[in-house]
């Protein structure tokens, strides 16, 4: 098969640090966008950029772009994709997508645009009026931002930030993805000493474990394009015997990461979680006032209570106020905030600062080196 083009969209903020990730897993022409990465490779790339990639939220297998402002070129861009070259006649193709900034702003006429177009492509192709779709589902996915068309395969079903470990969450969730690039920022290698204070459902202390052992946080879930036709099932046990014979057999005990919440129902929740994902002998919980004078002199990353989300700004800036008088100024710190204000109420002015997103929520990477 020619070489395949993907898109994969990721959190706003963290584009960099997945473009960086898919150039260490060796993918080629790997370019960052906004919201976005794209890359290109072959089958085996399809299946190892979903089970290993910790940054990305799905990956798209790009079949046409271009740039459309009327729902004719919408039409004639979508026909001229070669979807007969992925899609069997008793396929299921439903379609979703996004329009931001542009002309074709209706997204449900954009819907039944790219279907039309694309059920009248295969009827040309495979000679048929009717189909089933009773098979397997290829999902397809566009986004139509400032009038350029992006539309593809939907690889991966699930979002990939959904390792599987996490089926509850707590009050205030913080996406797997979101949580593991803060890691990443953090510069946490697994060497360190490692604390979230704040830990909830225990996402940051678990995506720091399992990025400390490299262990693919794909590896134990299932993926949508493993029903396609296309695609051989040895590629997919190829490519998670390829992540398993990666990642480094840590004994228990050998890394130093604690998570800790003042609520003991989030603590056990988060050791909970941290069973599902495998990673529970690397992570010591207990119920701890993160606003208590604390001596941790190690990396800090965390995510603490935002008032925009929980309710009551006041009192989540008297909060960051007793967190500031309480943590080691010696410690790296790097807390994840919606409100401005943080700065000020925590009593520190901010080494750097990242602007990043939680799910839709505007916020800041607040960085003490």
């Amino acid at each position: 098969m020619d070489e395949l083009t993907f898109a994969a969209p990721c959190l706003f903020g963290i584009e960099g640090v997945a473009a960086d990730e898919l150039r260490r897993l060796g993918f080629a022409n790997v370019a960052a966008a906004d919201g976005r990465v794209t890359f290109s490779g072959s089958i085996e790339t399809l299946a190892a950029a979903n089970i290993r990639s910790r940054y990305t939220e799905r990956i798209l297998l790009e079949l046409a772009r271009f740039p459309a402002t009327t729902f004719t070129q919408l039409f004639d861009g979508v026909k001229a994709a070669p979807w007969e070259r992925f899609l069997p006649r008793d396929a299921a193709f439903p379609v979703d997508g996004y329009s931001v900034h542009s002309k074709l702003a209706s997204v449900p006429d954009c819907q039944k645009i790219i279907k039309k177009a694309v059920v009248t492509a295969l009827q040309q192709k495979h000679g048929v009026e009717w189909f089933p779709e009773t098979g397997a589902t290829y999902k397809i996915r566009f986004s139509i931002l400032r009038d350029e068309v992006s539309v593809g395969l939907d690889t991966s079903g699930e979002g990939l930030h959904k390792r599987g470990y996490r089926e509850i969450g707590n009050a205030a969730p913080l996406k797997e993805t979101l949580g593991c690039a803060m890691v990443d920022l953090a510069r946490y290698r697994g060497r360190d000493p490692f604390l979230d204070p704040f830990c909830g459902s225990g996402t940051i202390a678990i995506e720091a474990a399992l990025k400390a052992i490299n262990r693919a946080p794909g590896i134990s879930r299932t993926f949508a394009a493993e029903k396609w036709a296309f695609i051989p099932e040895k590629v997919w046990k190829d490519a998670r015997d390829a992540a398993r014979d990666d990642e480094w057999h840590t004994p228990p005990g050998a890394l130093d990461i604690e998570a800790r919440d003042i609520d003991p129902a989030c603590v056990e929740l988060a050791r909970s979680n941290a069973r599902k994902a495998g990673v529970a002998d690397h992570i010591r919980f207990s119920v701890a006032d993160a606003c208590e004078p604390c001596g941790f002199d190690g990396v800090i990353v965390t995510n603490p209570p935002y008032g925009e989300r929980l309710g009551d700004q006041l009192q989540a800036r008297t909060l960051y106020a007793a967190f500031g008088k309480a943590v080691n100024p010696r410690a790296r710190l790097y807390v994840i905030s919606s409100d401005a204000e943080f700065e000020r109420s925590f009593g520190r002015r901010a080494a750097k600062k990242r602007k990043l997103y939680n799910g839709m929520i505007k916020c800041n990477l607040y960085m003490y080196f």
